[in-house]
């Protein structure tokens, strides 16, 4: 669902969104390109100032690393309140986390919000607010619980349309929006469908949407946010230290390939071993923080397919 346009907008405006960037994380060209090519009036503004900015943010990086030495080590973990332990295990046993969460140690703990390391350089923080709103300011245990590790199928529009006789198209806002898979269907697996003959098999293409579940990946003593950066941010921004969250605990570089993004297991030493990485609650720090306008965007996975029929010898 869109936000409504603000007051005195007329409704056939464009939306835009408010998208937060972490200024002075390499590298520089995503950031220069980002503003040219997706804020709304970037392609007027000066690269040369846009550098500067973010060498400002660099240079700030580089004092975090004397006076926050370490930090990323010290983000805390608590066990999880005995009282939502029934909670814990309905998400345990859920196929959602089952089929996710298959191949590593995992386990459901508190964790200390704003130490999180972060690999993702921008959040829409239009989406961030939005989230929070729904939340509230003080939670109890149980929705703050249900929140971060929601069961309950998201109500996400998505546009289905039929583009042509072997092409469909799925739209929705959401940037989860992902092919999930082809699977064979038996014939009494499918109801309402009036086949003109009997039906030998199906061949289903799935798209739909991540697990949604607030995850990290924990190596060592460090931890990196892996899914959930609005709720995420919108839990720092309204106060909240500590989080349920699944968490994976990776012991090795080939273990890190298969669980984390590209960006996390291509320069494990950046986010594992750098004296101060970027941390979540930088996305509150006016120093590091620019926010951008652009406009809305939407995710768009098509699925087109082809049908051969032929005679063999056996």
């Amino acid at each position: 669902m869109n936000p409504s346009p603000p007051a005195g907008a007329r409704s056939d405006e464009p939306v835009t969104h408010e998208e937060v960037w972490l200024l002075g994380q390499p590298p520089l060209g995503d950031y220069l390109s980002f503003v040219k090519d997706r804020a709304i009036g970037g392609a007027q503004e000066s690269p040369a100032a846009l550098t500067d900015e973010w060498r400002r943010a660099n240079d700030y990086y580089q004092e975090l690393e004397d006076t926050e030495l370490g930090i990323a080590d010290q983000a805390g973990r608590r066990d999880l309140d005995p009282r939502l332990a029934p909670l814990a295990a309905e998400v345990m046993a859920h196929p959602y986390c089952r089929r996710t969460f298959d191949t590593l140690p995992t386990t459901i703990e508190m964790v200390e919000v704003e130490k999180l390391i972060v690999c993702q350089r921008s959040v829409t923080w239009t989406f961030v607010e939005r989230v929070k709103t729904g939340l509230g300011h003080d939670p109890d245990p149980e929705a703050l619980f249900r929140f971060c590790l929601p069961l309950d199928d998201r109500e996400q529009p998505v546009q289905v349309r039929r583009e042509g006789s072997r092409r469909y198209v799925f739209r929705s806002e959401s940037m989860d929006l992902r092919y999930h898979g082809t699977t064979l269907f038996r014939p009494d697996q499918i109801a309402d469908h009036e086949a003109f003959g009997p039906m030998a098999g199906i061949v289903g293409v799935v798209v739909g949407f991540g697990s949604n579940f607030l995850n990290v990946i924990r190596a060592d003593h460090r931890m990196v946010l892996h899914n959930g950066y609005h709720r995420a941010c919108a839990l720092l921004a309204l106060g909240i230290q500590y989080a349920p969250a699944i968490v994976q605990t990776v012991s090795r570089g080939e273990e890190l390939e298969i669980t984390a993004k590209d960006s996390v297991s291509k320069d494990p030493d950046f986010y594992f071993r750098s004296a101060r990485p970027p941390l979540l609650k930088d996305f509150l720090d006016p120093r590091i923080r620019r926010a951008l306008r652009i406009p809305s965007i939407s995710r768009v996975v098509e699925v087109t397919y082809d049908v051969r029929d032929y005679d063999v010898s056996e």
